[in-house]
């Protein structure tokens, strides 16, 4: 890492970290991870990408997602840094600890919703619900609420694929990894999980009309047919 790299980045600390940023990053993260910990974690619907891989670790190898968020994380984004920019690196790092933090916080206490598991349609359609409001918070504020937009954008640059085909692939690879203890059945309802979530992420961060553009083809969390962010571009991007 270029020391100017770093001290730009230290620089930008003040007007990238606002009270009201990093409030709102916290409130995101808060409702994402008890989702996650309330509704995927007890009915076996899983999400795709980091998050999915996340729910993976935790039920084979018995990692808490408190400790496997941050190394998952760190991972893409030391993949991802020579072209990503510091405002999002800063933001990034503030999300992944406090996602960390508040699954660790979440743990410490029993279940606070009902067990769905008998009702898997409904947990899906809650559970994406709380991820896609949690995550739509975070990167309203231009933030990653963990490391799929790294490795999106890593997986992209690498295979010179549309950034929406990286995220379909890291989405599905997952899920297909999650077959090993999550029948067919509830893959599917993941499905379902996976649809809500990123519409959902859409309407927070763009709004209603962005949103119904996303489902189109090529679209994917404000990203063209390129591959290029249409939003929360950062002025210091490093082009490999």
């Amino acid at each position: 890492m270029p020391w100017a790299k770093v001290h730009d980045m230290l620089r930008k600390i003040p007007e990238t970290l606002t009270f009201k940023r990093i409030l709102l990053i916290m409130l995101g993260t808060a409702i994402a991870t008890f989702g996650l910990h309330n509704i995927h974690q007890r009915v076996d619907i899983t999400e795709g990408g980091v998050l999915g891989m996340l729910l993976l670790l935790d039920h084979w190898f018995d990692i808490p997602p408190s400790i496997a968020t941050p190394v998952l994380d760190a991972t893409c984004y030391l993949l991802a840094w020579r072209f990503l920019g510091s405002r999002f690196i800063l933001l990034s790092i503030v999300s992944t600890t406090s996602m960390s933090l508040f699954f660790g916080l979440w743990d410490l206490f029993p279940p606070m919703l009902p067990d769905l598991s008998g009702m898997p349609l409904l947990a899906a359609l809650l559970g994406g619900v709380f991820v896609g409001i949690g995550v739509g918070l975070v990167v309203r504020q231009g933030g990653s609420s963990g490391g799929d937009d790294a490795l999106a954008l890593v997986i992209s640059h690498l295979t010179h694929w549309r950034l929406a085909r990286a995220y379909l692939f890291t989405d599905l690879t997952v899920l297909g990894l999650s077959l090993t203890y999550i029948p067919v059945q509830r893959i599917a309802f993941s499905l379902v999980t996976v649809f809500v979530s990123s519409f959902l992420i859409d309407i927070v961060k763009d709004g209603v009309p962005d949103a119904m553009r996303s489902l189109l083809p090529g679209h994917r969390n404000g990203n063209d047919d390129n591959g290029n962010n249409g939003n929360n571009g950062s002025d210091d991007t490093h082009q490999a």
